[in-house]
């Protein structure tokens, strides 16, 4: 983050009188983050799915709860254009930096009215944890269709091409379970901003706490807790006939006080000024990932269950499981992290003297090793587990092209006897000849 970090100290806060006028905000304007960093709002605003004017899982407004600094101008040219108050605030929050990398000949010679280079040259080089992408223009009827995106950018590329695919394909498959569930992962930014910050902690996948929704579907009873039992809709499937081990069915968490305010409703984490229905509390990344009670079922077990309702085919479902175990398995624990194996490495490194000190020895056998379990011909157990990874080989990495010149008669020849002589074929003619002297 601090690589790119350009901010002047005026925009990071400290006192300067300083001001820049080519900069954008003549380099004084006040900016939390970094270029690379996360989010600073979130932009959806619902969408009408009952046609009479209500949005399921609207985001309200509690979510986008920290300062989003605009470029005025940018934002008024939107609203006035019809772009949404949520959208024009994001794009005009991108434009209060200036663009870090302009081509050559793409500057003045750009037609705004049918290019976006211009607005890619600023979106681009804001490195945040998701990106919003519009459409690129289609110059022809020909070109190809590419709708909406979002990226999802916070991922750390991993040393082999097995837990590239295995991080990847769940990212997939959960927003997948998300639009096709209806389900609401929402909670403040600034708590979205402390996970990351804890993220960084040393061993934060094993020993970390992070905040997040307790509840990702609508309560059945109560929409908010005061003086009536209540529960999570997931409370049913993990204990359909024994409503005593709901979470929310203790007798004393039932009480009220003067104001008709339960105890369960006084002692649970939530947004400020929400309902238990958009509450939110610290998880491990194992409850997160596996499940918490009787109210969380877990990202991996939702997967799971969407693949079931999709009948996803046993080929690929077969591969995806192996995927979705080996997440579990660093989820809980089980299997380290690349950033702990690494750790693990230089302390056991012979020429380590426990002085926080890399030597050019230990990086370079540390640079080798990841090369070889990147490659398939080193195996680390805590690393990988069970799931043996192929070794990669640069022959046939590219499509050999097909040869369109005719064969000699002579040479095919030959290739035909080598193809003749192999041992299965010999054993099948044997067998074809003895069939027909009987």
């Amino acid at each position: 983050s601090e690589s790119v970090d350009d901010r002047t100290p005026a925009e990071r806060g400290r006192q300067s009188e300083d001001c820049e006028e080519d900069l954008a905000g003549n380099g004084k304007r006040r900016i939390y983050k970094s270029r690379y960093d996360c989010i600073s709002t979130y932009i959806y605003q619902g969408m009408d799915q009952n046609g009479n004017g209500t949005m399921k899982n609207r985001v309200l407004n509690m979510y986008n709860d920290i300062p989003v600094p605009i470029e005025e101008e940018s934002y008024k040219l939107l609203r006035e254009s019809g772009v949404d108050p949520a959208l024009s605030q994001h794009i005009a929050h991108l434009f209060i930096r200036d663009p870090l990398v302009i081509f050559d000949g793409a500057v003045e010679e750009l037609d705004d009215d049918v290019q976006t280079e211009h607005f890619e040259s600023i979106q681009s080089t804001n490195w945040q944890t998701v990106r919003w992408k519009p459409p690129p223009p289609r110059t022809s009827p020909n070109d190809p269709h590419i709708g909406w995106r979002t990226e999802f950018r916070s991922m750390e590329m991993q040393l082999t091409d097995f837990e590239n695919a295995a991080f990847s394909v769940f990212i997939v498959l959960l927003t997948r379970t998300i639009l096709s569930f209806d389900l609401n992962l929402y909670i403040p930014i600034s708590r979205v901003d402390a996970n990351m910050q804890r993220a960084h902690s040393r061993n934060a996948s094993e020993k970390g706490k992070f905040f997040f929704r307790r509840h990702m579907a609508p309560l059945e009873e109560g929409d908010d807790g005061y003086g009536v039992k209540y529960s999570s809709m997931f409370a049913r499937a993990v204990s359909p006939d024994d409503d005593s081990k709901t979470t929310y069915m203790r007798e004393t968490d039932n009480e009220v006080d003067e104001k008709g305010v339960s105890k369960q409703r006084r002692k649970a984490p939530v947004a400020p000024g929400s309902d238990e229905e958009n509450s939110y509390e610290e998880m491990s990344m194992k409850e997160i990932m596996t499940g918490k009670g009787d109210y969380f079922p877990g990202l991996i077990p939702l997967v799971r269950a969407y693949l079931d309702y999709v009948n996803c085919d046993d080929v690929a479902h077969a591969q995806i499981t192996k995927y979705l175990d080996f997440i579990e398995l660093r989820a809980v624990g089980k299997l380290v992290t690349p950033a702990t194996w690494m750790r693990n490495f230089v302390r056991g490194h012979p020429s380590y003297k426990g002085d926080s000190v890399i030597s050019q020895n230990i990086a370079y056998d540390l640079m080798m090793a990841c090369k070889e379990i990147g490659e398939g011909t080193r195996h680390e157990s805590d690393l990988l587990g069970d799931f043996k990874i192929d070794p990669i080989s640069p022959r046939g990495a590219y499509d050999v092209k097909l040869e369109g010149r005719k064969v000699k008669n002579d040479d095919l020849m030959q290739l035909v006897r080598r193809y003749a002589n192999r041992q299965s074929f010999t054993e099948t003619r044997k067998h074809s000849v003895s069939e027909k002297a009987l």
